[in-house]
């Protein structure tokens, strides 16, 4: 069944795009991640234009989030202080990201940017994720430290320490609000809502406990993946409100069977499957960059 998306100014399958929503949507309530790093690509790939794929991402992840932040609360897997200072940092990134995203719109160089970085941020992250996987399995050997410290030592030298009961910790609200802003950024430009850069750093750089971590991830993702839509709809006018309804519509019930499914599965042979998911995304961008078709421009007669 194809329907008219008004802003991309093409016809798609509608339940292929809600199929790849709520892939997105189990990916979120799984990792924590919000599902953009992904739904932007293959949007891309089925021939949506970069700019009006990554707002509309952004409103998906926002549904995405919703649902998912619901199931990790009943199971009492949520920072909301935590969550709150992480989301003031969203906040300015989403600020800060829009005047990049419009520079770079403005110049005629926006695909060309959004194509890149996601080249590098999938394949480092996906190799990372790959290496984890395979180490935590058995399958690859590596020498670890005797003791790691509870959260990075920069983190612990902040001022102004502050007590986040849920997560256990005592330490400057900087470090997240840093984290946050970050991520804010790369909601704006890339379509994602950071989650796949955050939850390992909540991990190592905060030291957050990880029953935790996912739940917390998703109220900041939900917070400032709200803001970044607000600021595409009101800045570039490239949301398109018929794909972003139809990958929520996959996203919200693809949460909720992903948040079930952290207490069935194995979660290192998943997080290997994803990892194998990121880099073939990161490959088929790359190749996207490089290869010369052997008709560079066509014409088509309708």
């Amino acid at each position: 069944m194809d329907i008219y998306l008004p802003i991309a100014g093409q016809a798609v399958n509608a339940v292929l795009i809600i199929a790849l929503g709520g892939l997105v949507g189990v990916l979120s309530g799984l990792f924590g991640v919000g599902g953009g790093f992904l739904t932007t690509p293959l949007l891309i790939f089925y021939g949506i234009p970069p700019t009006v794929a990554v707002a509309s991402a952004t409103t998906q992840i926002t549904g995405a989030s919703v649902s998912g932040v619901y199931a990790h609360m009943r199971r009492g897997g949520v920072d909301l202080k935590m969550g709150a200072v992480m989301t003031v940092g969203g906040a300015i990134g989403s600020l800060v990201g829009a005047g990049l995203f419009r520079v770079l719109q403005a110049s005629g160089q926006i695909d060309l940017v959004i194509g890149i970085l996601y080249v590098v941020l999938l394949g480092g992250i996906g190799g990372l994720m790959l290496k984890d996987a395979l180490v935590a399995l058995g399958w690859v050997n590596v020498e670890q430290p005797e003791e790691r410290p509870r959260h990075n030592r920069w983190v612990a030298s902040l001022p102004l320490r502050w007590r986040f009961y849920a997560s256990g910790l005592y330490l400057s609200p900087i470090a997240p609000m840093a984290l946050g802003f970050l991520a804010g950024i790369m909601t704006v430009l890339l379509g994602v809502g950071g989650g796949f850069i955050l939850v390992p750093a909540m991990i190592y750089i905060l030291g957050m406990a990880p029953r935790v971590v996912v739940g917390t991830s998703l109220v900041m993702i939900l917070a400032v993946s709200a803001v970044t839509t607000m600021i595409h709809a009101t800045t570039t006018q490239a949301v398109d409100i018929v794909l972003a309804g139809l990958l929520l519509v996959g996203g919200v019930v693809g949460a909720q069977y992903g948040a079930l499914l952290t207490t069935r599965m194995k979660p290192d042979l998943l997080r290997l499957a994803l990892a194998g998911i990121i880099l073939a995304v990161a490959l088929r961008m790359l190749l996207g960059l490089t290869w010369q078709p052997d008709e560079i421009f066509t014409i088509e007669y309708l």
